[in-house]
């Protein structure tokens, strides 16, 4: 297997573990430097890295975001997702106030749960997954709420809650975004 496949499949699973974009930046940098020192005395990738790449891309993605940590930036940024749907809902419906009903409290803590356990377990789920997991699990909760309970509004949802929901998560979001950022031009090289 020649450095090029073992970085490409370092990152893949690295990203499939939820391994944020600025540490997965270091460790493609470290590891690159390790497999051209290898190289220049002669050794592989292989020597480098062992017979199983997936195995040790897990290992070091373990080493280097343990569970609670992945588990805080996952809460953190289901946090942040929700404050951000909450107020684009308050735009779109110019309110500065929703009555939430218990479909919706189902819809989203359906969503929420699959989407929260995905990432712990598997890394992003991805914008067309979202779509995917909303359809197949969010949809039959809202109509079996709806059937069971009905669509009276629950309580009311203040403005103010939503860019408190956002808070959390902006770190997270922050620190992503400019990982993205300083990656652009490396990969434009």
């Amino acid at each position: 297997m020649t450095s090029e496949k073992v970085l490409a499949a370092c990152r893949s699973n690295w990203e499939y573990r939820g391994v944020d974009e600025a540490s997965i930046r270091e460790m493609l940098d470290e590891l690159t430097a390790h497999l051209e020192d290898a190289a220049a005395v002669g050794r592989s990738a292989e020597d480098v890295v062992g017979r199983d790449v997936k195995a040790f891309a897990a290992d070091w993605a373990r080493a280097r975001a343990p569970f609670h940590r992945r588990a805080l930036r996952t809460a953190g940024m289901a946090s942040f997702v929700l404050g951000g749907l909450l107020l684009l809902t308050h735009l779109v419906r110019r309110t500065t106030e929703l009555s939430v009903t218990a479909d919706q409290v189902a819809f989203y803590a359906a969503l929420a749960t699959v989407t929260v356990v995905w990432e712990l377990r598997r890394g992003s789920l991805g914008f067309r997954r979202s779509w995917g997991v909303g359809l197949a699990v969010g949809l039959p909760a809202v109509l079996l709420t709806r059937y069971l309970v009905g669509d009276q509004p629950l309580f009311t949802l203040p403005l103010w809650v939503a860019p408190l929901l956002l808070v959390p998560g902006l770190p997270y979001a922050v620190a992503d975004a400019r990982a993205r950022k300083a990656a652009a031009p490396a990969v434009e090289r």
